[in-house]
């Protein structure tokens, strides 16, 4: 019996959301805070889906740590391997939110705590008590924690456990844009399941920096030139198992090697927030993977946790319960 159904790793920080939806960020008057990073907004997500969590973050000895670690604490997600990392600082985020599509944003990274992660802590992991493990682009941006996640991904493959990555390219987190893909490449064929947005699976074969192209700040959101059908098929062809490939209010594509795609139809909603739906997605489709449902049921549970999540204000605050998924998807026609 597995003590744990979901392990995710990475990045945490606290988020500062403009508390002036509409305003452009120099007019801001007011944020709201709350938490935020991929793997704690995947964690979150599937806690209140009905998941046992836990998350491998790092924080630091201060009080932006104490509010991360209190709200890990309140959804109930193990904190057992969140280590206070002395001499490092937490991490931040501030965001302007303009609807329809303007959300630029503003890490606060330097030397933080969740990227100074080590061996050690990788260690002290029982990767055997958990069924999956769910890993962020970012956390491979740099070392120590680069070379953490390569040993938590043997480590992981060594019990068994289903490997999932969220690539969750952000540019400015790498010394060079072009070193993501190097980096992410060396890792593929390590993981089970892949999970990203087009312009991510670009990223992971970006050869030219003037492929990308990123307006208003929107770090999250890269315009990136490539031939996404290649891009696809070098993934599949790294021995990735499943491929999904997240479309916005498209939905989502599932690829298998020797199948054709799978396309999995979305939720189209009013949008108020992009950031954190594709955490939201992640934390839906490992709950209908970890559940037992098929690759494309938990892709409309993905899709559907994704359409909820940017009609709200913020990201880990807001995940919806089992429920309010459940309810929005028989809304709109059952999976």
């Amino acid at each position: 019996m597995h003590s744990y159904d979901l392990l995710t790793l990475g990045r945490s920080s606290i988020d500062l959301y403009s508390a002036n939806v509409g305003s452009p960020f120099v007019e801001i008057e007011a944020f709201n805070a709350f938490v935020g990073g991929c793997p704690l907004n995947i964690a979150t997500g599937s806690q209140r889906l009905g998941l046992r969590t836990a998350i491998l973050t790092g924080v630091g000895d201060d009080q932006v740590g104490n509010f991360i670690r209190h709200f890990l604490k309140q959804e109930g997600i193990e904190t057992q391997f969140v280590p206070t990392i002395e001499g490092t600082r937490s991490s931040a985020v501030i965001l302007g939110i303009e609807p329809p599509d303007k959300f630029p944003l503003v890490y606060y990274r330097d030397n933080c705590s969740d990227i100074n992660l080590t061996l050690d802590h990788v260690d002290k992991i029982p990767f055997a008590s958990f069924r999956a493990a769910a890993f962020s682009g970012t956390a491979f941006s740099k070392d120590p924690s680069r070379t953490a996640m390569f040993f938590a991904l043997e480590q992981a493959r060594k019990h068994q456990v289903t490997c999932i990555l969220d690539i969750d390219f952000r540019a400015d987190q790498w010394f060079d844009a072009r070193a993501f893909g190097v980096t992410l490449r060396a890792a593929l064929p390590r993981f089970n399941i892949v999970v990203g947005t087009e312009e991510e699976i670009l990223a992971t074969f970006l050869t030219d920096k003037e492929q990308l192209l990123i307006k208003h700040q929107q770090i999250s959101a890269p315009e990136i030139q490539g031939d996404i059908e290649e891009a696809i098929s070098e993934i599949m062809r790294s021995g990735v198992e499943t491929l999904v490939v997240k479309r916005g209010k498209e939905g989502a594509s599932i690829f298998q090697w020797g199948c054709e795609e799978v396309k999995v139809p979305g939720f189209p909603v009013d949008v108020l927030n992009v950031l954190g739906a594709g955490d939201a997605f992640c934390a839906g489709f490992s709950y209908g993977l970890l559940s037992g449902w098929d690759l494309y049921q938990s892709v409309r549970m993905g899709n559907a946790c994704g359409a909820i999540i940017v009609t709200r204000e913020g990201c880990a605050n807001f995940m919806p319960t089992q429920e309010e998924v459940l309810e929005f998807v028989e809304s709109r026609g059952g999976f």
